[in-house]
This record gives C-alpha cells, structure tokens and sequence, in this order.
C-alpha cells in the first residue's frame, strides 16, 4: 500500500505506524473511558486514520482508506484536520 505524505509525496506504508480511527475523541473523565479503549466501531467503507510517517518526516498524518479495498483517497497533515 503506497500512503500519500504532504511532505515527502507517496512512500510505501512499512515507513508509517497505524495508530487507527481518527474520528475517535478522548473522554474527560472516567466517564466512558471504557468504551473509548475497547469498543469501537468497525465500519466498512471509507474511514479517516491516523498514521505516522515514522521512517520519514515524523509527522502525523490523517489518511482517508476505504476499509474494504485498502484505497487511499487522500491525506492531510493531522494538525490541518484537528481545525
């Protein structure tokens, strides 16, 4: 799988590490805290991810991948999409 970085342009995906659904946001408290860790969705279909460019610029990325297919529609610089 080839993951489009905003610095370094398309890499192979062994110099990136997962780190998974970017949609998901830490609870305050306790409250939740459960489901947080251990139950989430498993959606099919396209879903935006967290991905670190680890062997390369060491920035976080947001990668939009279908879940089905693997195919990679595009990437922005994780602190771009946090606005």
């Amino acid at each position: 799988m080839r993951i489009p970085c905003p610095y370094c342009g398309e890499r192979d995906a062994q110099e990136f590490v997962y780190r998974g659904d970017a949609s998901v946001v830490r609870p305050d408290g306790e409250d939740g805290f459960y489901n947080y860790v251990y139950e989430r969705d498993n959606p099919a279909g396209p879903l935006a991810e967290h991905w670190y460019h680890a062997q390369g610029c060491r920035t976080w990325i947001v990668v939009t991948r279908d879940t089905r297919t693997h195919a990679i529609s595009g990437a922005v610089l994780a602190k771009e999409a946090a606005r």
